[in-house]
């Protein structure tokens, strides 16, 4: 708790940017009301942002080793402020749309870097900085569609326009509370994070996961519809699922990595959130069945999400920063691909087909992870004293997962 004001600046910024990435569920069925938009239209709000931020994570490690940290967060949160205010005040769902990939843009710039300035701007050792960010990583998952719901009461633009206030007063506090610029690292080639997919190990991490965030999108960005509740019912339905979320990533998933294998754990946990899947399938036409799935997929992806980033970051001898642009970036466009396609299934057949699609392809993953986890032999070695550094990083890529 003693940390200088820079890093709680860096933290409560942190925590808006992710409360940004949940704040549109609630608001979805508004827009495709008041706009006259159609499902699978308001779909990309969720896909502009995902492609762009996905294409954007290969670079990020290219742009931050050359300007440093401190300047790709500024230049990332004005981006943010710009397209999150030009987003509520543009009058047709393409103007949405379109300002949604800027934003993507950056949160790419901003989230790659947050955890970095932290760490170097706090006292005591990493772990301790780790703590505070996943804090507030998990309270912007969790406010993020209660606020949006709050907002979304009283207009689709509100949230919106209030992400793009909050956004500001954390640019004004990084410019005023931050020590200095933080030190340019190492630069990266434009082409490393391309050839790191090379390694068959990553290949298959970053395969897994873009299969599994088909799954994690079909559910965050479809189930605002079957709830059929208002923007402020919805917006506590997935403020349930932040929670449980952030708790099974900073608890739960430690726990049982304690006890058994990384990939033990990741085999069993997307079975599991399979399952769910089918079950939300299953019950579809129950407001009440679908809330309770909602809290237990959220439990079962904060265990995915820290899992598979402490996997990702010890399966090769790659530089972190360059496996975690490949794999974010890889990431990413599996979100991307799942709302329209899930609007699309949903029009053409019934609410129920996009959920039995994510749990395909969250199968498909489990598949995969079992069939070549000999390639990941490396990440299952367990020290006994975790180092700092693999610390570090791991929760740096799992900004891309929550």
């Amino acid at each position: 708790m003693k940390q200088p004001k820079a890093v709680w600046a860096v933290a409560f910024t942190s925590m808006i940017a992710f409360m940004g990435i949940g704040l549109v569920s609630p608001i979805l069925p508004s827009i495709t009301e008041e706009l006259g938009a159609t499902t699978t239209q308001t779909s990309l709000l969720f896909t502009s942002y995902l492609v762009i931020t996905g294409v954007a994570m290969l670079f990020t490690s290219f742009i931050s080793s050359r300007i440093g940290a401190r300047k790709t967060l500024m230049i990332g949160l004005a981006v943010i402020v710009l397209s999150s205010f030009g987003a509520g005040s543009s009058g047709s769902i393409e103007g949405i749309i379109a300002f949604r990939a800027v934003w993507g843009l950056g949160n790419a710039l901003f989230i790659s870097t947050a955890l970095s300035t932290i760490i170097s701007e706090s006292t005591g050792n990493p772990s301790s900085a780790i703590i505070l960010y996943e804090a507030a990583l998990g309270l912007g998952l969790a406010i993020g569609p209660l606020v949006g719901g709050m907002l979304g009461s009283v207009a689709w633009q509100a949230p919106f326009y209030g992400t793009s206030v909050l956004m500001a007063l954390g640019f004004i506090l990084l410019a005023t509370m931050m020590r200095g610029a933080t030190a340019k690292n190492e630069p990266t080639p434009i082409g490393a994070p391309f050839k790191a997919l090379a390694n068959p190990a990553l290949l298959v991490m970053a395969l897994v996961a873009f299969f599994y965030n088909i799954g994690f999108f079909v559910i965050m960005s479809f189930t605002a519809y079957p709830l059929h509740f208002t923007a402020m019912g919805i917006g506590l339905v997935f403020t349930g699922w932040g929670v449980g979320l952030a708790l099974t990533s900073v608890f739960g998933a430690p726990l049982l990595t304690r006890r058994f294998k990384r990939t033990t754990v990741l085999i069993a946990t997307l079975a599991l959130l399979s399952l769910t899947l089918v079950a939300f399938a299953l019950f579809i036409d129950s407001p009440r069945a679908l809330v309770v799935m909602m809290v237990v997929a959220g439990l079962e992806l904060g265990i995915m999400n820290t899992v598979l980033t402490e996997v990702v970051m010890e399966a090769t001898d790659l530089p972190r920063s360059v496996a975690s642009s490949s794999y974010s970036g890889i990431r990413f466009l599996g979100g991307a691909v799942a709302p329209p396609v899930a609007a699309a299934l949903a029009a053409a057949f019934t609410m129920a087909i996009p959920y039995f699609m994510g749990a395909a392809c969250v199968l498909l993953a489990a598949i995969l992870l079992f069939s070549f986890k000999r390639l990941l032999a490396h990440a299952e070695r367990h020290e006994a004293a975790p180092r700092d550094e693999a610390l570090f990083e791991a929760e740096a890529l799992g900004v891309a997962d929550r």
